[in-house]
């Protein structure tokens, strides 16, 4: 794959502390960073979906790829038609470029990974259900089909279930494209056959849920969560 391989979905925050009480509310796990960045960092994974979290005033939500060796492929990334809009490649540099996508969604490619991978070897119970793609909105599907079947993402064709959606998916994570007008902003997207139920537990805890979740959803088995830093998770009642 082009762009390397999946590493997280990075998202800035203000108060990392309160991002990492949110997420473990919910059943994620912390992971053991490294120290790459000299801002507060911190992941959390439900097994599947890695979360980093920056304490810093950085592009957010940025889809993160390691690309090791990064500077020596900088040609080959350019002549495939990803033009950066950031680089720093210098020689004391940890190197980082930065793509944007037609509709405005950052890509970071890194030289190496910035959390350990082998404590994510087990899966969580998390309360969301399973974590089926992040979503994006798309104004053109032909462009954006275009720019992720050529990072090395393979497209599944346009669904209607469980909204209209565009699907792309890859070794390490699935994308979902949809319409701006449907919901227009990205969103991670969690599924169960019994989601009414974890909603229901959801809201016994406490948590609070938007009331931009889509009309055509039912919200006694659909919801939609925000997180402290802005993150909009979609529970949505899905087939088995």
């Amino acid at each position: 794959m082009l762009f390397g391989r999946f590493l997280e979905l990075g998202v800035s925050t203000r108060d990392i502390g309160a991002s990492v009480a949110f997420y473990e509310q919910l059943g994620f796990f912390q992971l053991p960073t490294t120290d790459t960045w000299s801002h507060p960092y911190g992941v959390v994974s439900d097994g599947r979906l890695c979360l980093g979290l920056h304490q810093s005033e950085r592009a957010s939500p940025t889809l993160t790829f390691v690309r090791p060796d990064l500077a020596r492929h900088v040609h080959e990334i350019r002549a495939a038609g990803f033009e950066p809009h950031y680089a720093r490649l210098g020689e004391a540099d940890f190197h980082e470029l930065q793509l944007r996508e037609h509709s405005g969604h950052i890509v970071t490619l890194l030289e190496a990974r910035t959390h350990l991978a082998a404590a994510h070897a087990r899966l969580a119970d998390s309360q969301c259900g399973y974590f089926a793609a992040f979503s994006l909105p798309a104004l053109d599907y032909d462009q954006a089909r275009a720019f992720w079947e050529h990072a090395g993402f393979v497209a599944l064709g346009e669904q209607d279930e469980p909204y209209a959606h565009l699907s792309m998916t890859s070794d390490w994570l699935n994308l979902n494209l949809h319409r701006p007008r449907w919901l227009d902003a990205p969103v991670l997207v969690f599924t169960d056959p019994d989601m009414g139920a974890r909603i229901a537990q959801l809201r016994e805890q406490g948590h609070a849920f938007s009331r931009e979740l889509p009309r055509a959803f039912d919200p006694a088995r659909n919801a939609l969560l925000e997180a402290p830093e802005g993150t909009l998770l979609l529970l949505l009642s899905a087939d088995d």
